[in-house]
């Protein structure tokens, strides 16, 4: 009798791909309010601003992301939701 012995197949859910913060590719260390450019690929779709493990930031850098985002939000610079279609 040939038996084959099977590994036990588990489902495996797949962490978020970390990246590497733009933040500190770049060697800033203050993140500019007025670089919509940038702060607008940390946003989602619909405005949200994307988690640290999404954008691969530090916790010191996600601060400063939040609070430059809050500010350009504030300047009328981003929008707060998402692009009205």
């Amino acid at each position: 009798m040939a038996t084959t012995t099977r590994k036990p197949r588990f489902q495996s859910f797949s962490r978020p791909k970390i990246r590497i913060g733009k933040v500190a590719s770049t060697g800033k260390v203050y993140v500019d309010y007025k670089d919509t450019e940038t702060l607008k690929k940390m946003l989602t779709l619909n405005g949200k601003i994307q988690p640290r493990t999404r954008i691969g930031a530090a916790a010191f850098e996600q601060r400063m992301i939040t609070d430059a985002i809050k500010r350009a939000r504030f300047l009328a610079l981003l929008p707060y939701t998402g692009s009205a279609q």
